[in-house]
């Protein structure tokens, strides 16, 4: 060990005398690579050096101790590791970001559980009312249905006249598309409650003093989702 470090004093006694006309030396803040090569070769030089990129390189001072270590080049699948790792540590970092965000906005928009339950409230009387409007249509649509019926009653054993005919399938899908509208927006119901218990749940801890971001990641709409029951509400309504 000794002799190593009078070597390396030798060696930096050497590359301190390089002329001006040779320029500014990449060691000129006194660093000094040295590492073993695979063929058991001892090499030092003032800079990292090439033929041990794939090996452990040792950093000395201007006076021989060690300074550090210089790791190894990783291979491209170990970069490919790392870079997946790296990436998978941002994405935690900014769902923990998001997270403090999403309670701090919670904190603001609800002082207390009262102010909460009526945005719940609010919420749900929109859907309730909806599905009112369809349940009156609904009524609406079997009574004219009887009216159709009734009319049909004088056709019993034959076609119905087209225009008759047209009547009932319009009445039938006009039904359907009540239904399916209410479904939808009991689907919606649950949605809305399910959002606002989970919001709930996160607030009254953050009420009562946890930190903003510590609860984990902020709940998704997919939290929420309750399960489809089939196509778009929009057209439904407005049969």
């Amino acid at each position: 060990m000794a002799f190593e470090r009078l070597r390396l004093l030798g060696v930096l006694m050497v590359l301190g005398g390089l002329s001006p006309a040779q320029g500014q030396s990449p060691g000129a803040d006194g660093r000094i690579y040295s590492c073993v090569t695979s063929d058991g070769r001892r090499l030092t030089s003032d800079r990292p050096i090439a033929e041990c990129q794939t090996r452990e390189q040792t950093v000395h001072r201007k006076d021989g101790s060690v300074r550090g270590r210089l790791a190894p080049a990783m291979s491209p699948e170990e970069k490919a590791a790392a870079d997946v790792k790296q990436r998978e540590l941002d994405a935690q970092k900014a769902a923990l970001a998001d997270a403090a965000r999403h309670d701090r906005n919670l904190l603001t928009r609800y002082r207390n559980q009262p102010v909460h339950d009526k945005a719940r409230e609010a919420a749900l009387d929109d859907i309730i009312k909806a599905t009112e409007i369809s349940e009156r249509r609904l009524k609406d649509l079997a009574r004219e249905r009887k009216t159709l019926d009734d009319e049909a009653e004088f056709y019993k054993g034959r076609a119905l006249p087209a225009k008759l005919k047209q009547q009932v399938d319009a009445n039938d899908a006009a039904v359907e598309a009540q239904k399916l509208f209410i479904e939808q927006q009991e689907a919606e119901r649950v949605r809305v409650n399910r959002r606002y218990d989970l919001e709930l749940a996160r607030l009254k801890k953050l009420w009562a003093g946890a930190a903003p971001g510590s609860l984990g990641p902020a709940p998704t709409a997919r939290d929420f989702e309750a399960e489809p029951t089939g196509k778009p509400a929009a057209k439904a309504a407005s049969q």
